[in-house]
């Protein structure tokens, strides 16, 4: 399957508006990785320590946003290395309009969110039977 056809399906991310986000409020894009299979589109993101209360996922407008906050107690002591990011984050999606919107599903497991956006059934020619009368 070519990058063509998943574009089709969902498109390159959108970037967050400076009222949405801005590098002064600690703000973040998590890495994601999309994958297309014939039923259904998924979304992986990587949010390690991220808690379930503090993701938010909507669908407005074919536009898929994942929003949310990442917060760490910090371990006494001197920070020698810090590389995680600590803060709000936000990624946001075009997704087609042939996205079943009523089936979506979303996990999240060791740090990692997985949103499930299954395709809709294409509708079947349907024979129509020619009564008499």
């Amino acid at each position: 399957m070519s990058n063509q056809d998943i574009k089709t399906q969902i498109k390159t991310p959108h970037t967050a508006s400076t009222e949405e986000s801005t590098k002064s409020e600690n703000s973040f894009s998590p890495l994601v990785d999309i994958f297309e299979t014939t039923e259904a589109v998924t979304v992986i993101a990587d949010i390690p320590g991220v808690i379930q209360e503090n993701v938010e996922i909507s669908l407005d407008d074919n536009i898929l946003t994942i929003h949310g906050k990442m917060t760490c107690k910090q371990p006494e002591g001197r920070v020698v290395l810090e590389e995680y990011e600590i803060g709000n984050y936000m990624r946001k999606f075009t997704v087609a309009e042939t996205i079943d919107r009523e089936n979506i599903e979303a996990s999240l497991a060791g740090g990692v969110l997985k949103v499930v956006l299954p395709k809709q059934v294409p509708a079947q020619p349907k024979k129509i039977e020619v009564k008499m009368g």
